[in-house]
């Protein structure tokens, strides 16, 4: 594969079409700003790159043209729907209890900083249960699709530095001083945002 393979103007419209999917606001990104504001740059970016493995993995089960067959039976797309829905619904329940907590209860939960690992299976988590991702991804690898197929590790290689980019690139912002103390006096403001979308 040349280096033109990168850039073609179906990989463009793909690696395009994906940065407006990553940096515009939703569930990921909010959680990214929360995590990073209250834990740190080490949770956000462990929650980062959670969220990228699961977008790498509707990525890989839309070039192999599984997500199509996936599509077509749409049991699965419900069950996906229905567990997704609910799981977000949790979310944002659990950010909607944050939103209203006290100053004094949210440093208490702050003080209980989460483990690596589960920061990084609850944003693998957060995105496997999003059926939009399965939607995009078959989307994204149309969009990039040309006559021989040859463009898929094309795409999933760009769209993996671009997510790595702009969710790394929210936890590093999200995580600084400046940004931490923005954070708690918008805390309610933020989690109450984070529990409606």
């Amino acid at each position: 594969m040349t280096g033109n393979a990168y850039f073609s103007t179906n990989l463009l419209l793909a690696y395009a079409a994906y940065f407006v999917g990553t940096a515009s606001p939703g569930p990921s990104n909010l959680a990214i700003m929360s995590i990073a504001a209250s834990h740190g740059r080490k949770a956000a970016l462990m929650f980062a790159l959670g969220v990228i493995s699961g977008s790498m993995f509707w990525a890989t089960v839309a070039t192999l043209g599984v997500s199509a067959a996936l599509i077509a039976y749409s049991q699965f797309i419900i069950a996906v729907k229905i567990f997704g829905g609910l799981y977000l619904l949790w979310l944002a329940f659990k950010s909607g209890r944050n939103a209203l907590a006290t100053a004094a209860e949210s440093v208490l939960k702050v003080e209980r900083t989460p483990t690596l690992t589960g920061v990084y299976a609850r944003g693998v988590m957060l995105h496997l249960t999003n059926p939009k991702a399965i939607l995009v991804w078959v989307s994204i690898v149309a969009l990039s699709s040309n006559s021989t197929g040859s463009a898929h590790s094309a795409v999933i290689a760009g769209c993996a530095a671009i997510g790595c980019l702009v969710f790394g690139g929210y936890a590093v912002l999200f995580s600084t001083d400046s940004a931490r103390r923005l954070y708690v006096r918008t805390r309610r403001a933020l989690e109450g945002c984070l529990a409606v979308v």
